[in-house]
């Protein structure tokens, strides 16, 4: 496919009104997805000005390689101090997040960075950097959350509850885009399966809260793109937030009673 503007060059990218196909110089980011320079109505220099790098992406990244970084200097410390114990929840409410920022190895990091910039190369444009963060934060405490009811005996870390997310809401927006999602939807079940496998020492409890919390956040997004459903959508975030909070608070009150 061509951009519509520009014959020259190749793109995969349609505006999500049109449907017209547009390369990056003609994509004006929406709340979700791009639209194309009529249906924006901006001029070429705000087009310009549009920030469609994945900085915060790199950053989250660059942070990630600072955590483990100081997990191994510290003799594994930091990695203590960071990883989520749900029998800890009530002392320690914060490693639900912190955990996301930790990982066990060189080569568990290695993939889960790379699975995050190639998803969020793609996510934070479209999402802006504000949405992308919370939903990727989210999705990391969703992740924690169903640590904490699935398997609470166990210490977890690690970016996979994140990326999961992100790969729900991937999907969710291509579904919302009209776009086809039968290769993310083939990766998301390849994903989930290795979770299970025998010896693999990963948990799969984390990639599916996170994925589904990332689905739900990439779903009210899509509901709400337009300017004046913003509050809206505010609305629909800090619900999924305090929802998590309720979860949180009722099952690490569940594991005080049973003696964990």
């Amino acid at each position: 496919m061509v951009c519509y503007r520009h014959p020259d060059r190749e793109t995969g990218v349609s505006c999500q009104r049109c449907g017209r196909f547009i390369c990056p110089q003609c994509q004006i980011s929406n709340a979700v997805g791009y639209l194309c320079p009529e249906d924006g109505r901006v001029t070429l220099a705000t087009r310009i000005k549009n920030d469609t790098r994945a900085t915060l992406t790199i950053g989250l990244i660059l942070v990630n390689v600072l955590v483990y970084a100081g997990q191994y200097l510290s003799n594994d410390v930091l990695t203590y101090a960071l990883r989520y114990q749900p029998n800890l929840t009530f002392y320690l409410p914060w490693t639900l997040i912190t955990a996301g920022f930790a990982h066990a190895s060189f080569m568990h990091i290695a993939l889960n960075m790379y699975s995050l910039y190639l998803f969020g190369s793609v996510l934070e444009p479209l999402l802006g950097k504000a949405r992308f963060l919370v939903l990727y934060l989210l999705a990391i405490f969703g992740g924690s959350v169903a640590v904490l009811f699935l398997n609470p005996n166990t210490a977890v870390l690690g970016a996979s509850g994140g990326i999961f997310g992100l790969m729900g809401a991937y999907f969710v927006i291509l579904r919302s885009l009209g776009q086809r999602s039968g290769q993310m939807t083939g990766l998301i079940a390849l994903n989930l399966i290795l979770g299970f496998l025998p010896g693999t020492n990963i948990s799969w409890q984390a990639h599916v809260g996170g994925l589904i919390v990332g689905g739900i956040v990439a779903l009210a997004y899509a509901k709400t793109r337009a300017p004046k459903d913003k509050p809206k959508q505010q609305l629909y975030v800090v619900g999924v937030a305090v929802a998590l909070i309720v979860l949180t608070v009722f099952g690490a009150s569940l594991l005080q009673v049973s003696g964990y």
